[in-house]
């Protein structure tokens, strides 16, 4: 099994996260040629622990990640159960609103 991540995906990830955080303006081609890099490297790396660390410690590179894995895995990397609370969230505050409506009409 392979756990090793190549060193410029790590270096990509990295000047991505540096590129995102950055409180001045970023050149968009620069931005575009990190993005464009590391889209490369991620579409070249198996999925395994490793990659799976630099996914967890670059929150931009997971993002593009799971963006480049959605036509086969939808949102693979966001929680199923952070997302299923919210929508079970709405509909009782929904519910809650209208209950609340119809009883102001009554």
């Amino acid at each position: 099994m392979n756990t090793t991540v190549p060193q410029n995906l790590i270096m990509l990830a990295r000047m991505l996260e540096r590129l995102d955080g950055s409180p001045v303006p970023v050149d968009a081609q620069q931005y575009l040629g990190v993005v464009d890099h590391l889209r490369e490297a991620l579409v070249a790396a198996p999925y395994d622990a490793a990659l799976e660390a630099v996914l967890g410690a670059s929150p931009a590179t997971a993002e593009l990640y799971e963006n480049l894995q959605y036509q086969h895995a939808g949102l693979c990397r966001s929680p199923l159960e952070q997302g299923l609370n919210a929508e079970l969230a709405a509909r009782a505050a929904i519910a809650a609103a209208r209950k609340s409506a119809a009883q102001a009409k009554a």
